[in-house]
């Protein structure tokens, strides 16, 4: 049986980064993904510009289908009463990509640069050894020195290593759909409503995607995705006449807690590795920000073993951009729940857009 040096078990943005970084480094890398590429998921689908400069790093920006991508310049937020604040990311700005093209270009890229891509292919069970990982899969096993686990929220090798962290948090779902037409706005849009947010991004020449987040409770009655819309007359408007452009897909509950995302010849990545909510819209930058650190690493640590310790350079990192995501994320979350609250603050930022521009560039850079 082949060994090989890396297998990457997740086929989503942040598995086909770490496997891309890992590639470009000489390292023997396979990448087990469940379902076919490209592979659609609920999602924001929103790189701001540190995620847009990372994709740029992997090779993958020039695999991206522009047709299936939309630039946008800044956040507005959109209050019931019609009030806004609106603030520009710094430049290069950001950009909408539906989420299928995203994963046809990583993948494009991944298999460039050598990567043994296996679609329809998972993770039965695995074994770790001092020496390295074989993996059970439905074709056969897969043997590798070391073990990257990017498959996803729920994460089944997350939980088979012991790591998720039972704790109280909120529980936040999410419910994404598009809609066919020219995108109305140069901005992402946030709009609120009560226990709901719905989030606008321009996902294409003619194609905006509506994604709604909501806290498990407070949306009365059936929560689908036209009982959610209705609760925003204004996107109601902007949408009348335009034909859906793909299915409602939801995901949640979205907060996971990890006890840590190292172990000897293993490592979780992306949603895997632990998250808070999507209501920053700074999943992909974290993803990406956390995977190249990772693939950049493994050269190095496999030629000293691989242990635990070998890896805690890319824990600090972790923590590092994770705190600095969590915090944003807490805060934001707050607003979302107190409507007082929140209400004078999106009217103050929305007379000082420099201030919100401030915030932005903190938030992003």
């Amino acid at each position: 049986m082949k060994r090989h040096d890396v297998v990457v078990v997740g086929g989503g943005p942040a598995g086909l980064a770490v496997a891309i970084t890992a590639a470009r480094r000489g390292l023997d890398t396979v990448v087990l993904e469940r379902a076919s590429t490209p592979v659609d998921k609920a999602c924001g689908e929103g790189l701001m510009p540190s995620g847009l400069a990372a994709l740029e790093r992997l090779g993958a920006l020039s695999h991206l289908d522009m047709r299936d991508s939309s630039p946008f310049v800044g956040i507005r937020y959109v209050q019931e009463d019609g009030s806004t604040a609106e603030g520009k990311l710094p430049a290069p700005g950001g950009l909408g990509v539906r989420r299928l093209a995203l994963s046809q270009a990583l993948s494009s890229r991944a298999r460039e640069v050598g990567v043994d891509l296996r679609e329809n292919s998972h993770a039965v069970s695995h074994v770790r050894t001092p020496d390295g990982v074989t993996l059970e899969t439905p074709t056969g096993p897969v043997s590798a020195r070391f073990l990257v686990a990017a498959d996803g929220l729920n994460s089944p090798l997350r939980k088979a290593e012991g790591l998720d962290v039972e704790r109280e948090v909120l529980r936040r779902y999410g419910l994404r759909r598009h809609f066919r037409r020219v995108p109305w706005t140069p901005y992402v849009e946030v709009h609120f409503a009560s226990g709901v947010e719905a989030y606008v991004t321009p996902a294409g020449a003619e194609r905006v995607g509506i994604a709604f987040l909501w806290e498990d409770g407070t949306v009365e009655g059936r929560v689908g995705f036209d009982a959610l819309l209705e609760r925003f007359p204004r996107l109601v408007e902007q949408l009348n006449g335009a034909e859906p452009d793909s299915q409602p897909r939801g995901a949640g509950p979205l907060a996971r807690v990890v006890r840590t995302r190292i172990a000897d010849r293993f490592a979780l990545v992306g949603d895997a590795a632990g998250y808070v909510d999507a209501v920053t819209g700074e999943g992909l930058t974290l993803a990406f920000a956390c995977a190249e650190s990772l693939g950049a690493l493994l050269p190095d640590a496999l030629a000293k073993g691989a242990g635990r310790d070998t890896l805690l350079p890319y824990e600090r990192t972790f923590q590092q951009v994770f705190r600095k995501y969590a915090w944003t994320t807490q805060g934001l979350l707050m607003l979302a729940r107190r409507p007082r609250l929140r209400r004078p603050v999106v009217r103050l930022l929305g007379r000082a857009p420099w201030l919100f521009e401030r915030i932005l560039a903190a938030v992003v850079s």
